[in-house]
């Protein structure tokens, strides 16, 4: 049992069999489970508690194992499908004080008494972190623009107030959550300000060791980067907010209560592994998008990132293999970034990566800054289109954990999210100025990468004509800026030479693509135009039937309320089977979108705000920020579940609230979102989701979701030092009790 916040763990627990039939009389009797699984009633100072979380943790199994479910109406619960072990059980609600941990083992009952929080702040102890984001007050919108150190004190870069939201909300937020308890508090140096200004220019990296002042990635991500982002505020305006903050949360203010589990959100059980032995993952991968059948039952596969690893999770056993990515000669990659990956029809695993050592010297030149050849060759039918001379150094690595071998592919452009459509081509997201892929099934049959290799820049069909312009001269070009200080939306985007942008041309857009999807509909290609941050959008690629030819770029942008940007801070799209873009928006928002109601598609209208009538923005129930009506979730991507493989439906979109110590299933039909919160350990940051079907005929108990907790920060999390990542495992039951 790993120590949890002191102020919630001084209830009393009583397990007697006078408890047992008190429990028996008091429910309509105890709950019926097998020998796998424990169950019983939880009890508060008025009688059962209803919507509580009862929570089983062993350590007896090489990796720890926690397992949660939810109470009924009548307090009862059942832990299923429990390996052979000793565990501690204890329970966990909104309103309450923790049980203190009881010892029982499957097959046996267990009934706990918990008593009700003595103040609100000691009842706060266990929201999530977003609860606690929410008292963050940024400044007032009449403060913008910004007039610098000699002003106001905030950055004249920064127009309005949502810029300085998207700044925060993004930045603060990337990787880790804001209102972790070691966030919201500070020792106690008499100077809050100052000593916010210490916790932002002394930076860890994941395995805990200081890097002030180091130059290697890890310092310069985790050291200079906090520090930096604070500056673009208006530095000591920045530290201002947040020392507000702590300094008031240290008096005793509390967020509103978040609202305990009710309906179908008390069937969730979720079962979490401890996974990648103390290496930071980026992102996990469990089945083929495309058929979510493929490596049933097999491993859950995490993405060291910096480590040139693949970690293998046993999802039955616990146990897991780490392997080294290596090249055809055996060498390791041991810098290599693997970041995200995704699972073919063979079950081979292809991530997106960066970086390499001792490598066939055209894969070494590209991780030296150079792009292959055949980037800019004119034979390339691609790259005389457009060629990529540019420094992306980029790459991708295909793992087969047949042969447990692995093979380096170098591209002519970024790499980031990837997803393969229906012919097997894996699109990238990654990428400033083209969206690229490559052709799977084509480089199977002949290992020729050049020619499995294609790109579409992504242009506008800003003259209406239906196509675009082959001639790359005769293109406008909007520069869109990498970062989030700059406005974003058409009419204030730079274009080439600073002139207006010519109607009778099409015009080429720019801005860095994240979270992306493929359109099982027409198999178009969508992803979120990630900067700058406020407003950012979406682009749709169609390749056409002969790209780079016939490709075409469409961008779309959240409409505005009022004059007022509602959503923006775009991070992840996926597409459901009627064509509708499903949005995650940095600033706690839904956007859904379809294109089929647009009025307008090309032509010079099409600039990113001309279709408000495909648009509808679902705001997320987190609360909001002090004084503003932006919430505090933060969505990092959306997983559509195209097959059912959770048992919501199919098409229901799921979203990680990296914020929120969540998931978030919006049931499109109902309009209702449906929380599947993971209440222990705190620190739940997710960043992507997938769904796998182990089993068609075992119904609920063969399918679920499958996320990883990617926190960088692991000491933020409620476990504390040396705490791990892990994998969960979301699984919806038809009832509370079913076994």
């Amino acid at each position: 049992m790993l120590v949890r916040i002191s102020t919630s763990v001084i209830a009393v627990l009583v397990l007697t069999m006078a408890g047992r039939n008190l429990a028996a009389s008091n429910s309509g009797g105890p709950p019926k489970f097998g020998p796998h699984s424990i169950g019983g009633v939880v009890f508060g100072p008025t009688g059962p508690e209803a919507g509580v979380w009862v929570i089983a943790e062993t350590t007896d199994l090489g990796n720890r194992l926690v397992k949660v479910v939810v109470t009924d109406d009548q307090g009862r619960f059942v832990m299923p499908d429990l390996p052979e072990a000793k565990y501690k059980v204890w329970s966990r609600g909104y309103g309450l004080i923790d049980s203190k941990p009881l010892n029982a083992e499957p097959g046996k009952s267990v009934n706990l008494t918990v008593s009700a929080a003595q103040t609100p702040v000691q009842a706060a102890q266990v929201y999530p972190a977003n609860y606690w984001f929410s008292l963050m007050k940024v400044p007032a919108a009449s403060e913008f623009p910004g007039t610098g150190p000699q002003g106001n004190g905030i950055s004249p870069a920064f127009k309005v107030q949502e810029q300085w939201i998207a700044h925060m909300v993004e930045n603060c937020q990337f990787c880790h959550q804001l209102g972790t308890h070691r966030t919201r508090t500070l020792p106690d140096t008499g100077n809050p300000l100052r000593a916010w200004e210490q916790r932002v220019s002394v930076a860890r990296d994941p395995d805990g060791q200081f890097f002030e002042g180091d130059t290697s990635y890890h310092g310069r991500h985790y050291g200079e980067r906090m520090s930096n982002l604070v500056t673009q505020f208006g530095r000591e305006r920045g530290l201002e907010m947040f020392a507000d903050w702590t300094t008031r949360i240290a008096k005793g203010d509390v967020p509103p209560a978040p609202p305990r589990p009710t309906g179908i959100e008390r069937n969730l059980v979720v079962t979490m592994w401890d996974m990648a032995g103390g290496r930071f993952m980026h992102d996990s991968s469990s089945s083929d998008k495309l058929n979510p059948t493929v490596n049933a039952g097999g491993p859950i596969y995490g993405y060291a990132l910096m480590s040139g690893m693949v970690i293998a999770l046993d999802p039955v056993s616990g146990k897991e293999q780490q392997f080294k990515l290596t090249d055809k000669k055996g060498d390791y990659f041991k810098n290599a970034n693997d970041h995200t990956g995704t699972i073919d029809s063979q079950g081979r695993v292809w991530m997106s990566t960066i970086g390499s050592i001792d490598v066939e010297p055209e894969v070494e030149r590209q991780t030296k800054g150079d792009n292959p050849d055949w980037c800019t060759n004119p034979e390339n039918k691609f790259a005389q289109y457009f060629p990529r001379a540019a420094k992306a150094a980029r790459l991708t690595i295909v793992f087969d954990p047949k042969t447990k071998k692995s093979e380096l592919l170098p591209t002519c452009f970024g790499t980031h999210h990837l997803n393969f459509d229906k012919n097997e081509r894996l699109y990238f997201s990654g990428d400033t100025d083209v969206v690229g892929w490559i052709d799977v099934a084509l480089w199977d049959k002949t290992k020729d990468l050049a020619k499995a290799t294609g790109w579409c820049p992504m242009v506008l069909d800003t003259n209406g004509d239906g196509k675009i312009t082959p001639d790359r001269t005769q293109w406008n070009v909007r520069l869109d800026g990498v970062g989030g200080g700059g406005e974003g939306s058409f009419g204030h985007a730079a274009s080439q030479g600073g002139a207006s942008l010519d109607p009778s041309k099409d015009t080429r857009i720019t801005g860095f693509n994240y979270g992306m999807g493929i359109s099982p509909k027409d198999q178009s290609y969508w992803a979120a135009k990630y900067s700058p941050y406020f407003p950012s959008g979406i682009a749709r690629v169609e390749p056409g039937p002969n790209p780079p030819l016939t490709c075409k770029t469409e961008y779309y942008e959240p409409p505005k309320i009022k004059g007022v940007n509602v959503a923006y801070n775009a991070r992840g799209v996926d597409v459901d089977a009627d064509g509708v873009a499903w949005v995650a928006f940095g600033t706690g928002a839904i956007g859904r979108f379809d294109r089929s109601r647009c009025k307008v598609l090309n032509g010079p209208a099409a600039t990113g705000q001309h279709c408000p009538e495909g648009w509808e923005i679902i705001q997320s129930p987190g609360p909001k920020l002090q004084g503003i009506d932006i919430g505090s979730d933060f969505f990092y991507l959306v997983f559509v579940d195209h097959h059912n493989t959770f048992g919501l439906g199919p098409d229901v979109p799921i979203f990680p609230n990296s914020s929120g110590d969540e998931l978030l299933a919006y049931l499109p039909k109902e309009k209702k979102l449906i929380h599947l919160r993971v209440p222990y350990p705190l620190g739940f940051y997710s960043r992507g989701v997938d769904g796998r079907i182990d089993n068609e005929k075992a119904g609920w108990k063969g399918r679920g979701l499958w996320s990883t907790n990617n926190v960088i920060a692991l000491w933020h999390q409620e476990d504390g030092e040396g705490s791990p990542l892990y994998a969960a495992h979301f699984q919806m039951r038809p009832n509370p009790l079913a076994d």
